[in-house]
């Protein structure tokens, strides 16, 4: 392990435990103030159809991530969040128009720099929006614009899909075709996405592997 990586692991995880040590202070301190603590009741009743689904997808997110963001881009990422429609799809524009490759120390630099880039972005707009919230609800109410707000994220990974895609078509073709398959064989798959992804991603791994062994790639 290089220096860079070790001392980025170091701050990564002194940064994590202090944003998350104020993330989970804020509703202790609001429940305080307001003297409105949920029963045990109440919380794991509200808890127990939410968790699971979070603990599956933080697993998938942090294995299927890392790999592209590097430590740096991984910690700042996760710390900031909006990660599968705002962060992955920054940092990997990124570091294909840098020219540099995933999961090396420049594409690590270019990662971080993306998103850090883009929390400062996203801050400022948010700023911006709630100045102006009150006087543009009716515009983003409108129904015109309903069916853009319904379609952010598929715009984003399909054009992160066409520039990956034509690096690589002998993967990405057929494990695009297959799981599209597969959702539309069996829509109720939807549901338990995050199961699915790692299953589709080891399978799509071990398709790399077979061609590259057989020298296809």
């Amino acid at each position: 392990m290089s220096d860079y990586t070790r001392n980025i692991h170091r701050s990564g995880r002194r940064w994590f435990v202090f944003v998350y040590f104020f993330i989970y202070l804020f509703p202790v301190v609001t429940s305080a103030y307001f003297d409105a603590w949920p029963t045990w009741k109440q919380f794991f009743a509200a808890a127990i159809g939410v968790v699971p689904i979070y603990w599956a997808v933080g697993i998938v997110e942090a294995f299927s991530y890392m790999p592209m963001l590097g430590p740096g881009g991984s910690y700042l990422g996760f710390i900031t969040g909006n990660m599968s429609n705002m962060k992955v799809p920054v940092a990997l524009n990124a570091i294909d128009s840098a020219g540099v490759q995933q999961n090396t120390e420049e594409g690590d630099v270019i990662s971080t720099i993306a998103i850090a880039v883009s929390s400062l972005v996203t801050l400022a707009i948010i700023i911006v929006f709630i100045v102006l919230m009150v006087p543009l609800t009716p515009v983003f109410a409108s129904e015109a614009l309903q069916p853009a707000f319904g379609n952010v994220v598929p715009a984003l990974f399909g054009g992160l899909m066409v520039a990956f895609l034509s690096r690589t078509p002998k993967v990405a073709v057929p494990v695009i075709l297959i799981t599209a398959a597969l959702f539309i064989a069996v829509p109720a798959l939807k549901s338990v996405y995050p199961i699915v992804l790692p299953i589709v991603a080891a399978a799509a791994i071990w398709y790399s592997r077979m061609l590259y062994k057989k020298g296809k790639i």
